[in-house]
């Protein structure tokens, strides 16, 4: 196979590269871009590929069988149409195609049969509906959903490596001592993606409010949750809240299902849901998730004995199943579906 990643020096490029190989993903050549040219090469799998600066010539060149895109919503926008008309496959970690018409939005432990033969571009969800889906898609099988209420509780990851730096600069400043320039004093800081503090600290925003009041990342969560589990009628209400933990993200769920059922059989239906860890005792928490591709819920319960209304919790990897992994199964679904193969006899 033919392989670029655009965005192969962030978060979750790197990640992808992890879990392809760790999932021994057959790859003939790769193509490794990010947003300049960088004088080091990528090493991966015993040989040096050079990383390129991201560009319409350079990948639309029919070399590439699959373009995975890791970075912005502007790159995806400007160079994504350019790969597919080159006659490469795109799987998308940006917004910037979740939600067109006709695009499907795929989380293959959920809606694997929406992919179709002839979609060429495959958006990967949001990482907090990613992590949603797989939990509600067992409880849908089994008694329907009507409505849900999430407070979502989302790693610095999800900001990628400004995330990361944001948090471990704001940790150092508050165990320096005095005269200790560990915190960072007299070096360039790159901002705080964040509008507060975030080391002990908790913020409930994710980006500018609309009208409503609501976050963009809430209004992206709401609607792509929706499309996943072909649920366009569905109530959905979202509070996202950015916490000082380092990659994996958690969601208290609150739900209410169509038909009358009992925390045992939800329970069943979520012990043989593929993707998912059921503790059926017991607490789950963010560490626990970390480097695991399924997402954990726990403290399932009834509320006050209702047969409809229930309550419960996860945890998943934000950067694997809630980006990385969660792209390299779409990769592994059009192989399995033949895709790739007549992918590269049209390009041969």
């Amino acid at each position: 196979m033919r392989l670029a990643i655009v965005g192969v020096t962030g978060l979750v490029g790197g990640t992808i590269l992890r879990v392809l190989d760790e999932r021994a993903i057959a790859i003939e050549e790769l193509g490794a871009f990010a947003s300049r040219e960088r004088a080091e090469p990528l090493a991966y799998r015993g040989r040096t590929w050079p990383v390129r600066a991201a560009g319409t010539n350079a990948l639309r060149d029919g070399r590439f069988d699959v373009v995975f895109f890791a970075s912005s919503e502007d790159a995806s926008a400007e160079l994504a149409e350019a790969c597919i008309a080159g006659g490469a496959l795109v799987i998308d970690n940006s917004a910037t195609f979740r939600m067109r018409p006709g695009v499907p939005l795929i989380v293959p432990e959920v809606n694997a049969a929406a992919l179709r033969p002839e979609h060429r571009i495959f958006p990967v969800a949001n990482c907090s509906a990613i992590l949603l889906c797989v939990a509600l898609a067992p409880l849908v099988r089994v008694a329907g959903l009507r409505s849900i209420r999430v407070a979502t509780y989302q790693a610095v990851s999800g900001a990628g490596r400004a995330g990361f730096a944001a948090l471990e600069r704001e940790e150092r400043a508050a165990f320096s001592v005095l005269g200790d320039d560990s915190s960072g004093a007299g070096r360039a800081q790159t901002p705080s993606p964040f509008p507060a503090p975030i080391f002990r600290n908790v913020v409930p925003t994710d980006g500018e409010f609309d009208a409503g009041g609501n976050t963009r990342e809430e209004c992206k969560l709401a609607a792509e949750t929706r499309k996943i589990l072909s649920l366009p009628g569905l109530h959905v209400a979202a509070t996202t809240v950015r916490v000082p933990v380092l990659r994996a993200h958690a969601e208290a769920v609150f739900l209410e299902t169509e038909r009358d059922t009992s925390v045992g059989e939800l329970g069943r239906e979520l012990t043989n849901a593929d993707g998912v860890a059921f503790h059926r005792h017991g607490i789950v928490t963010p560490r626990d998730a970390e480097g695991d591709d399924r997402v954990h819920v726990a403290r399932l319960r009834a509320e006050d004995g209702s047969r409809r209304h229930f309550q419960l919790w996860l945890v998943g990897d934000q950067l694997r199943k809630g980006a990385a992994t969660n792209a390299v199964q779409i990769l592994e679904l059009l192989s399995g579906n033949g895709m790739l193969s007549q992918q590269s006899a049209a390009a041969s």
